[in-house]
């Protein structure tokens, strides 16, 4: 049942031939990129996560498009990119802004054409960067042909690509599950009778891969971008997949009487039976590279997910990111945190990736969490000696940096007053579900501030002119209105603002092969106010130590005895001083 074409076998076979030929070749330090051909080339690269809708609009309509981002690629290649990871761009209704597809074949025509998409993949490779293509696989828009067919009636060819279920007695639905959005899983249909299954929207109906036509279908999907020249993928809510054998009720876990569906299905036995299918049939034999969106995988499971004996070679765990939520169904019910939590996450995650032969993705941020400064530094201070530390730990943490768009700007959370001023669906129905539990709507919308959506999709600030160069027209979504002093053109001059940090981490990430191959170490892990932590690599050893305050800090100077300074982010260079948020970089050996 292999999707591999013979063009991908060929372009592998090549592949192999040129790694063969280059072996022991290297660019000079502090050059360009790393080149990205040969296994494990997404190791040394800088991952970027593009909000396609967001980034640049290159036609005036105020939606992003596939030829803004190809204009804006001399940016990304600064910040030392090699890879490009983007949200979905494929033909969709926009109910989730593209996370519910109609044809997972063709370019939604808001975003352009095909004919851009090769453009685009074609000019990133002439950067050495590469496209990482998001696919969407737990389910599918309504307006799928799949779908369409599949709710016409029970003995079409695909009646049972989707997860159908007959009512209750009473007509209610099969189960008291609520979605990951909010209220029921189940959506009736009219036209069968029945109910199917969401986990997300309603426009959202999840497949059902216990089909191996529809898992043959979506490796189809994968193997056709491939032949494009992509990658790698990033797979969303694939800790869904797997449905349980028999549909039950669950423990009401809120006041609506309904269990979350996450406790219901995520990660359900045999799930990896269907992903190691996937990889087989799809990854092997190509140097593409893939990471899971796994919801609910502890790092001690992570030996089943990722290395030679997984089934991806990341994934992205959300312990650190839901660090102060207990309960994700309700953003008021927040806990506070200690730093020595927050550093746990890593080395636990870190330990248990190595033993199981794979590898880290760090990410602080994404199109679904709240902006970093907000989220891990809140409160008074520096907002850009916040950015510029957060810089330091996602640039040389051991794993591969995923930068959010906007975050390598130093971008906050959105504080609009009112949540009709939101766009996102899920923010709208997280608000109302706090208050159907009884929260004030100041509680529901402190919620909100802090962990709206829109806040990671707001326009790119590309310069100050009117909405910040992102569109000649009005952007879907409102720019976010610090862009005259916070953009791209304004940041680049100036040698001390986030982004200039940023282009200097790289650089150096780039000449100091210990901040992206070295062994980790944390040093301090029971420090409540600094992360410390070591990289170890061919002789030398970085040390970064990071104040997580917003005050003055003291740490033995002898962590740093006869070592150089190769950074510090407020400028001082004081061993043994850390000023409020202040992040250092020191490196010895010979």
């Amino acid at each position: 049942m292999a999707v591999k074409s013979i063009k991908q076998r060929m372009i592998g076979f090549i592949l192999g031939v040129c790694m063969l030929m280059l072996e022991g070749c290297s660019k000079t330090p502090g050059g360009d990129q790393y080149p990205y051909s040969g296994n494990g080339w997404w190791k040394s690269a800088v991952a970027y996560e593009i909000y396609v809708k967001s980034f640049c609009d290159s036609d005036g309509d105020g939606v992003g498009d596939l030829n803004g981002i190809t204009s804006k690629l001399d940016h990304l290649k600064e910040l030392g990119a090699g890879a490009i990871w983007l949200t979905p761009c494929y033909v969709s209704p926009q109910a989730d802004n593209g996370y519910d597809i109609a044809d997972y074949y063709n370019i939604d025509p808001a975003y352009g054409t095909m004919d851009d998409m090769e453009r685009l993949i074609k000019e990133a490779g002439d950067r050495d960067i590469r496209i990482v293509m998001d696919l969407v696989f737990n389910h599918t828009s309504v307006e799928n042909e799949w779908f369409r067919e599949s709710r016409s009636g029970k003995d079409n060819d695909k009646s049972d690509w989707y997860i159908w279920e007959d009512p209750k007695p009473d007509g209610s639905a099969p189960t008291n599950w609520r979605s990951i959005f909010g209220g029921s899983a189940w959506e009736y249909d009219e036209t069968r009778g029945q109910y199917y299954l969401h986990t997300f929207l309603p426009e959202q109906p999840d497949l059902n891969w216990a089909n191996p036509e529809v898992r043959k279908a979506l490796q189809d999907i994968a193997g056709f971008w491939i032949d494009k020249g992509v990658g790698g993928f990033r797979l969303d809510a694939i800790t869904y997949i797997k449905k349980p054998e028999v549909f039950e009720d669950g423990k009401p876990d809120a006041s609506d009487g309904m269990a979350g569906i996450h406790a219901m299905t995520a990660n359900t036995e045999g799930i990896l039976d269907y992903l190691h299918e996937f990889k087989a049939n799809v990854q092997e034999g190509t140097d593409i590279f893939t990471v899971g969106e796994a919801n609910g995988v502890s790092p001690s499971d992570l030996k089943n997910w990722i290395g030679k004996d997984g089934v991806f070679d990341m994934v992205f765990e959300f312990g650190l990111v839901n660090i102060d939520l207990p309960d994700e169904s309700n953003w008021c019910r927040r806990r506070e945190w200690k730093l020595s939590e927050f550093k746990s996450f890593f080395s636990e995650n870190l330990e248990d990736s190595d033993e199981a032969g794979g590898w880290f993705p760090v990410f602080l941020e994404n199109h679904d969490q709240p902006r970093s400064i907000d989220h891990f530094m809140p409160g008074d201070g520096d907002r850009i000696a916040k950015g510029k530390a957060l810089a330091v730990l996602l640039l040389t943490m051991r794993g591969t940096p995923f930068i959010m768009q906007g975050e390598e700007l130093g971008y906050v959370n959105v504080d609009w007053p009112d949540i009709d001023d939101y766009n996102d669906i899920s923010t709208k129905n997280h608000y109302s579900f706090a208050l159907e539990e009884g929260y004030t709507e100041e509680e529901a919308m402190d919620g909100v501030h802090h962990f709206a959506r829109d806040s990671a999709r707001t326009p790119m600030q590309w310069d100050d002119s009117a909405n910040a160069g992102f569109t000649t027209g009005d952007p879907w979504l409102p720019v976010y209105p610090d862009y005259q002093i916070f953009n791209r053109s304004s940041e680049k001059k100036d040698p001390d603002s986030v982004l200039s940090y940023y282009i200097r981490l790289a650089g150096l990430r780039r000449e100091h092969s210990e901040l992206s191959e070295g062994s980790y170490e944390d040093i301090m892990p029971d420090d409540e106010c600094i992360f410390a932590y070591t990289r170890e690599h061919s002789g030398k050893k970085a040390t970064i130590l990071i104040n997580f305050t917003g005050s003055e800090v003291r740490y033995d100077a002898d962590l740093v005895k006869d070592a150089v300074c190769l950074t510090d982010s407020a400028g001082e260079d004081r061993p043994g001083v850390l000023s409020p948020f202040e992040a250092v970089i020191y490196e010895s050996g010979e």
